[in-house]
């Protein structure tokens, strides 16, 4: 376990590595970098048969021991298959896309991005400390942006990105809120502690509005009804992105979540009634969008869709077999759709079209690729012996067993079915078989292109005839995971004549008739689907980010102006504004107790201070203007001073000082003074100066009358000494117990002054190149 966990934080390291591979292999880079993830997938078969028998292997390192936190991993059945997947169509994508982006001006990039992106999915599917999770979940959403938008100089990939980004960004940033609200209810970030708790968990009033904000999170990374329109978009990365992140990993990690804390949360209320909805209204909507495109991606993409809502229901009704479809779901259609994914590229590489209204004629060019096809194609639609068969057949025994509304949840999944068979013909069929006039002269590529697709296409008609060695070291473990359960499962492709395989006939033959009429379908269903476009989520989500961004200027306009007056009365009365409201509602009345009363001099020094403060608001010379400041800095280093802090009031003295000569240094260079605001707005800005120095007096006073119950004032005094060698304590403070806060500001001091020298210099370079 310690090896694995090694193996896969160390792709986090190889990243750095790849320009130098790429020195010394040159074109085989790719080759050399797809053994990283055939390592790690070794490494997972090799401790499955220990997940078998045990259950799951934990492996910890203490991560903040006195916070109780540890950075846990858990690799139990649901990780070892979701981890499997990722590494084994992560070799198979990097060796595919070496040739696909051959000679791509950003091919080191693909590579370390797309590496970068499989160590988090690996990371992620292994992790039992929910914030390590959520570590590695935001990797995720921040590598995939940058895969996305791999193609930056179109505008579509960037959009495509940004939307991304921003719809799974706001969904991870609910999603830690949600692992915040567990931490405080089960006083622990692990989901260990999270399941044997799950009873505590539910009855906490908190719950629910953690689980909601946990759903969000995952709902938004598995593009789940509304939030499913950033995927189709998401089609503008490079194939083997799209193969990888949106069809077996990055889109799984939604489903994942919900099945990793289905443990924690089956039994709450809003579970099932959430998950159920969700995800049948995600598989309908999403099939019949599919029906209006022509893009092989885009149909793939919305298929992905529906099988994540597949998913999704699954999982929320909970019950054994529920889980156990859902495992077996997600596990054919990983295989199907990356390969199928993997195909549309290698079309799209021979041919320079992905319109299946082009395309056709393709098998005798490509006798390979559509050996690959066919058989992917075949699992998609169910259609024996393949894996996709046996899932589907579980999912119609899944929904026959459901107690609530049985026939009509039945219907909608055999009416999604019936789409996805008519979907996998245009995929998988029309392109190689109907007849076509465009001439595409298409070729077959070379071995990365066909190789990969036909090997997950095997393994997919492999498991369909000998399913059981999956179902004993992948589906039964996972199920145990979710179930938390000994239960035990059997897969096997036949079971007589049964309702499913009845459903199974019809779905095919219903199918079948609809592929046959896409000629006629499809302009009605891109004309209706098009009207609805304009109102349905992806609309929303454009209206939103453009009144979002319409905000923000008008906001900037106002907030950044540039006017450093408009800055300092935005922070003085908003200070003011929250300090009233506090003191109003927390404090109300107080008792002012003034101690001794000020002695003559301090009398005299506080004179002068306010005089020359009123003085500097009314003098016309530059020279008596610095004249009055420097006097109200030497008079406060003065009352440093009487009152036993003269460390500060050499710091003062030191500035003071300072700051006198080099006014007087640059008081030549300064405009003249000129009035440029009327006599009401110096009474507006007299009267804000005013409350803010009240409230600064009430604050004050406030510290001094009410005590503080901190014992760190107490701990600084005793440990300056012993800890830090250090008699003076305010400095002890600065330079030891806040070390890195005084490293910063001396970081931002170091950072203005080169800004500083640099704009000087530019200026003095700009004036030698005009000397007029």
């Amino acid at each position: 376990m310690t090896l694995l966990i090694n193996s896969i934080l160390a792709g986090f390291g190889l990243t750095l590595l790849i320009p130098i591979l790429h020195r010394y292999f040159k074109s085989k880079t790719g080759l050399v970098l797809s053994l990283y993830p055939l390592i790690v997938f070794v490494q997972l078969l090799i401790l499955a048969a220990q997940v078998k028998e045990s259950g799951y292997l934990t492996s910890y390192l203490h991560w903040i021991p006195s916070l109780g936190l540890n950075l846990t991993y858990k690799l139990d059945g649901l990780g070892l298959m979701m981890a499997l997947l990722i590494s084994g169509i992560g070799a198979l994508v990097i060796f595919y896309g070496s040739e696909y982006l051959h000679g791509h001006s950003h091919l080191l990039r693909f590579y370390s991005v797309l590496i970068l992106f499989m160590s988090s999915m690996l990371g992620l599917v292994i992790s039992d400390n929910a914030l390590l999770l959520f570590l590695f979940w935001e990797l995720t959403s921040i590598s995939s942006f940058l895969l996305i938008g791999f193609e930056h100089q179109k505008y579509s990939a960037r959009a495509a990105a940004w939307q991304a980004l921003l719809v799974t960004g706001l969904g991870g940033l609910a999603l830690l809120a949600g692992i915040v609200l567990l931490g405080q209810i089960s006083n622990s970030f692990e989901i260990s502690r999270w399941i044997s708790q799950s009873g505590q968990i539910i009855s906490n009033p908190m719950a629910s509005a953690a689980l909601i904000l946990i759903l969000l999170g995952a709902m938004t990374k598995s593009a789940q009804f509304p939030f499913h329109f950033w995927l189709p978009n998401a089609m503008e990365a490079p194939t083997p992105v799209s193969a990888y992140l949106h069809s077996a990993t990055m889109v799984k990690a939604g489903v994942f979540l919900l099945a990793r804390l289905s443990p924690v949360y089956a039994q709450h209320p809003w579970w099932t009634p959430i998950l159920s909805v969700v995800g049948l209204v995600t598989l309908t909507t999403s099939v019949i969008l599919a029906l209006a495109q022509t893009d092989l991606k885009k149909l793939l993409a919305y298929t992905t869709i529906a099988a994540l809502g597949m998913i999704t229901f699954l999982l929320g009704f909970a019950f054994p077999l529920a889980i156990k479809s859902a495992m077996v779901y997600l596990f054919s259609h990983a295989l199907y759709k990356g390969a199928l994914f993997l195909v549309a590229g290698g079309i799209d590489h021979a041919t320079g079209s992905r319109d299946i209204r082009i395309l056709g004629n393709l098998a005798k060019a490509l006798p390979l690729t559509t050996i690959a096809a066919c058989l992917a194609t075949l699992s998609m639609m169910g259609i024996p012996p393949l894996i996709g068969f046996i899932s589907k057949e579980l999912v119609y025994e899944s929904t026959l067993e459901i107690s609530n509304y049985p026939g009509f949840i039945t219907g909608l999944v055999l009416l999604a079915n019936i789409i996805i068979v008519a979907v996998g013909g245009w995929v998988g069929i029309t392109p190689f078989w109907k007849k076509t006039t465009h001439d595409l002269h298409p070729h077959e590529g070379s071995i990365h292109f066909w190789a990969p697709p036909l090997i997950l296409a095997i393994i997919s008609i492999l498991v369909g005839i000998a399913p059981q060695p999956v179902n004993d070291y992948l589906i039964n473990p996972s199920v145990r995971s979710v179930l938390t359960s000994d239960y035990k499962t059997k897969l096997a492709l036949w079971h007589g004549l049964t309702p499913m395989l009845l459903l199974s006939i019809v779905t095919i033959i219903m199918g079948f008739a609809l592929f046959a009429l896409h000629k006629v379908i499809f302009p009605f269903s891109h004309r209706v689907i098009t009207q609805l476009g304009y109102i349905g989520p992806s609309a929303l989500y454009q209206h939103s980010l453009k009144a979002l961004l319409s905000f923000a200027t008008i906001q900037t306009r106002f907030f950044q102006n540039g006017y450093l007056r408009l800055y300092a009365m935005t922070i003085i009365l908003s200070t003011i504004g929250l300090s009233a409201l506090t003191f109003f509602t927390r404090v109300g009345t107080f008792s002012v107790d003034f101690g001794n009363p000020p002695r003559f001099y301090d009398v005299i020094l506080i004179g002068i201070i306010i005089i020359a403060a009123v003085l500097v608001t009314r003098a016309q010379s530059r020279l008596a203007t610095i004249a009055l400041l420097g006097s109200i800095g030497f008079s406060i280093a003065l009352i440093f001073l009487l009152y036993s802090a003269p460390d500060l009031a050499m710091v003062q003295f030191a500035i003071e000082t300072l700051s006198v000569i080099l006014f007087v240094l640059i008081i030549y260079r300064l405009p003249k003074y000129s009035q440029l605001s009327t006599r009401v707005t110096r009474g507006i800005d007299l009267i804000i100066a005013l409350t803010g120095g009240i409230l600064m007096t009430v604050l004050m006073l406030l510290i001094s009358t009410h005590g503080s119950d901190s014992r760190l004032a107490q701990y600084f005094v005793e440990n300056s000494e012993k800890l830090a060698f250090g008699r003076n304590v305010v400095n002890v403070i600065l330079v030891d117990f806040r070390a890195l806060d005084t490293l910063g500001e001396i970081t931002v001091l170091a950072i203005a002054a080169i800004g500083v020298f640099s704009l000087i210099k530019f200026t003095r370079d700009k004036d030698e190149r005009n000397p007029s």
